[in-house]
């Protein structure tokens, strides 16, 4: 789902209803899975997220993984990240996902450290998806 601050603000219902819609698999755009969001608050400021994609097309396969995560910039570096993750993979789990694969930028060193952290297995490292971009590294969880 694409982020529009502006379109949030005028209808914030609207913006939760397409998170419910994308993990019931509704209204899906082309070349999306369904994929369930939690957000990380505390009070009324938002940290970050996590999203679980419930199943993965080939493109995901390759470059994009059943998690992600993000820490908004201001939060990185306390912890966060790992907690995100560590929640995703409980998500994941109850999602019935029992071997989830994450992918991350080979030139980003602190996701790495967090995904090897929670127990992350590296299988390959493979060409980002356009000329100039980052290769990413394919990592595995759970029973092989």
């Amino acid at each position: 789902m694409e982020f529009n601050a502006d379109e949030l603000e005028k209808d914030f219902q609207k913006y939760l209803q397409e998170f419910e819609d994308e993990a019931a698999g509704r209204n899906l755009k082309d070349g999306r899975v369904p994929q369930t969001v939690w957000w990380l608050v505390m009070g009324d400021e938002y940290l970050g997220r996590v999203s679980i994609r419930h199943r993965l097309t080939d493109k995901l396969m390759r470059i994009g993984g059943h998690i992600g995560y993000e820490v908004r910039p201001s939060e990185r570096r306390k912890g966060y990240g790992t907690l995100l993750l560590k929640l995703g993979l409980q998500k994941a789990k109850e999602l019935g996902i029992e071997r989830p694969l994450l992918t991350c930028d080979a030139t980003n060193a602190s996701s790495r450290k967090i995904i090897e952290g929670a127990g992350g297995i590296l299988e390959n490292e493979v060409p980002g998806e356009n000329a100039g971009d980052p290769a990413k590294l394919r990592f595995w969880f759970g029973p092989e």
